[in-house]
């Protein structure tokens, strides 16, 4: 038994897997408010004592960059050392890896109807990379070695933001005079699309309709600015999250660039999907292809975005089963 884990910034979710005729079969599943709970270690040992099972190795997957087997997680007041987690639920079979990572691994795992073409490239043999908006967002490679992708984690969401044209330089003074430092994070995450709403709304490029601020401060404000674009009942919404999409499809380009993800780029997190009507739309692929010299390669590289909101538990299972000894046996 595994006992895999997909821990973000909202949601921590736990599960068991049992490898099957070479695939991973899903067990049980939990979701916990990953904000409700003071460590990673309260949310396992909970999940652990409610259930009649004891896995034999687990693996989690979490937001931030995970170093020597530590983690100070990017967008919670979490500090997570694997030894320690291990001591806790008293498992010596203890991985963390960043969740990132372990929607890479992920990917394998994954059919043909969890994930929806964004352009019509053929799929080739070669480097594979995911993007991942969210509370935060992740980026992740997969080399191809010749016989198999090598996963590696990178914090690519962190780098600079690299603004296109008047309106995005507007943008990029408004965060910098807010954080200082503008990577990519602050306009391509759930709280970036907030900060790009606000922005637009302190320049006087549309109207907003009445009552919706207090909507914004009552609940998730990035749930209901994009719930609005997507119905059409607040233009400054439907802006915002075109400026939105705008930066996410270049930014999906330059990690495709930079990976040399010939092999695909796949779109990953909880907004993506929600998202697919804009996503599918123009906008996406015109800023994704805007590079220059390098067009041509980047028409090349196929778009997919990830439907399966599983796709990074099933990683952290499949990383799991691979580095045990248990598990070297047979799940691909």
């Amino acid at each position: 038994m595994i006992l895999a884990g997909d821990i973000g910034g909202t949601n921590a979710r736990l599960a068991y897997f049992q490898p099957q005729n070479g695939n991973l079969q899903l067990i049980t599943e939990r979701v916990f408010p990953s904000r409700e709970y003071g460590e990673l270690g309260e949310i396992v040992s909970k999940f652990l004592q409610d259930s009649d099972t004891r896995p034999e190795v687990a693996c989690f997957g979490i937001a931030g960059p995970v170093h020597h087997g530590r983690v100070e997680t990017s967008n919670l007041p979490w500090v997570v050392e694997q030894s320690r987690l291990a001591k806790q639920i008293q498992l010596p079979a203890t991985l963390l890896i960043n969740d990132l990572e372990a929607s890479a691994w992920g990917i394998a795992a994954l059919s043909p109807q969890d994930l929806i073409p964004l352009n019509r490239a053929e799929p080739s043999v070669g480097n594979q990379a995911v993007i991942a908006p969210g509370t935060g967002l992740g980026e992740a490679g997969l080399c191809w070695n010749g016989s198999q992708h090598e996963i590696f984690a990178c914090e690519g969401g962190h780098a600079d933001f690299a603004p296109q044209g008047d309106l995005q330089v507007e943008l990029l003074r408004f965060l910098a005079s807010r954080y200082g430092h503008v990577s990519c994070e602050r306009v391509v995450s759930g709280p970036g699309l907030v900060s790009v709403y606000e922005f637009l709304r302190g320049t006087d490029r549309a109207d907003e309709p009445a009552g919706f601020a207090g909507q914004l401060a009552q609940g998730d404000a990035a749930a209901a600015i994009s719930h609005a674009a997507l119905n059409g009942t607040n233009r400054l919404a439907e802006r915002a999250l075109d400026l939105w999409i705008s930066v996410y499809g270049a930014e999906a380009g330059n990690l495709a660039l930079k990976a040399m993800a010939t092999g695909g780029i796949f779109l990953g997190g909880g907004i993506s999907p929600k998202i697919l009507p804009k996503l599918t739309g123009p906008l996406f692929m015109r800023a994704f292809l805007e590079k220059g010299r390098l067009r041509a390669l980047l028409e090349s590289i196929p778009v997919k975005v990830i439907t399966n909101d599983k796709a990074g538990l099933l990683g952290a299972a499949r990383c799991a089963a691979t580095k045990s000894s248990n598990g070297r046996a047979g799940v691909s």
